[in-house]
């Protein structure tokens, strides 16, 4: 401090030059390989716009049969079903039908990407204390750091629409399915394991048959969070070309349009609510099934 503060304009001319450095490499590695990463994610692409179109164009009164059938196969709630029945209901009556299934399209493919990657991640951190302790710095920045900031690369490098807002959600998002998965394969009881082990299980029979069922409600305890991250996202999302919810939120802070904004965030509550509810009751369910209990 004291050298910095005989040489001010130093220090100034260090920084200035360092941040020139940082820029020119990311521009230079975006033009570079930009199209290439681009190209990587073109059938992910492809799929959300699929899924999307499929979401938006069938029958609205079949989608809310669908919607209420995966809310009984979730939560075997009665309650739970009328709630989802309504929700999407005012929904489609209050004209967000499209929004929504941009939003439920874009919130279902980033979790099952984060499923895909935090789940095999937090396996791997629970086998080993180094990697541990490598992974969770990274996930401590990625809940922390504010998503404008890990925008701005992303966008970079893959300009505007799907799949940098898929990817931008999915970086907010994976942290805790990552974390919870290694936090329930890690309180698997020892003696359960010795007891695996001496009936001859390889470490993969282990793995499949004990740790991952045992970590079960663990695990979708960090899906549930994964769901409620990724939803926080949309509005985020929005700013970068995703379709959805999020879009006629942004539009009515930009214009102070209170009613548009508190329709379409109430929305964006109503999904969080759903998804919360079920999954939660579906956690419990295995709970109760891995005690012994009748989960079903």
């Amino acid at each position: 401090m004291e050298f910095l503060d005989k040489f001010p304009d130093l220090g100034r001319t260090t920084l200035r030059d360092i941040k020139k450095s940082i820029d020119f490499a990311f521009r230079e590695f975006s033009n570079q390989y930009g199209e290439a990463i681009e190209g990587f994610f073109d059938p992910l692409l492809y799929f959300m716009v699929w899924f999307e179109k499929l979401l938006t164009n069938a029958p609205w009164p079949l989608m809310i049969l669908i919607f209420a059938a995966l809310a009984w196969l979730g939560a075997r709630s009665i309650p739970i079903v009328i709630g989802t029945i309504v929700s999407f209901v005012a929904i489609g009556v209050f004209g967000m039908w499209e929004d929504t299934m941009a939003t439920v399209a874009i919130i279902s493919v980033a979790t099952f990407v984060c499923i895909g990657l935090g789940i095999p991640l937090g396996i791997l951190m629970s086998r080993s204390n180094r990697l541990q302790a490598v992974v969770t710095p990274v996930l401590d920045v990625m809940q922390t750091i504010p998503s404008f900031v890990y925008l701005i690369p992303v966008v970079m490098l893959l300009g505007i629409g799907k799949v940098p807002g898929l990817i931008a959600v999915c970086i907010y998002a994976v942290p805790p399915i990552v974390r919870l998965t290694n936090l329930g394969i890690r309180l698997v009881d020892k003696e359960v394991l010795e007891a695996a082990e001496a009936f001859g299980s390889s470490y993969r029979q282990k793995l499949l048959h004990v740790q991952i069922p045992l970590a079960l409600p663990n695990i979708f305890a960090g899906v549930n969070q994964t769901i409620m991250m990724a939803l926080a996202m949309v509005v985020i999302a929005s700013m970068i070309g995703v379709k959805g919810l999020g879009v006629p939120v942004l539009r009515a802070v930009s214009n102070q349009y209170l009613a548009l904004g508190l329709m379409n965030g109430l929305a964006i509550v109503a999904l969080a609510v759903i998804f919360d509810r079920v999954s939660q009751q579906y956690g419990k369910r295995l709970q109760k099934h891995r005690q012994g209990g009748h989960g079903v």
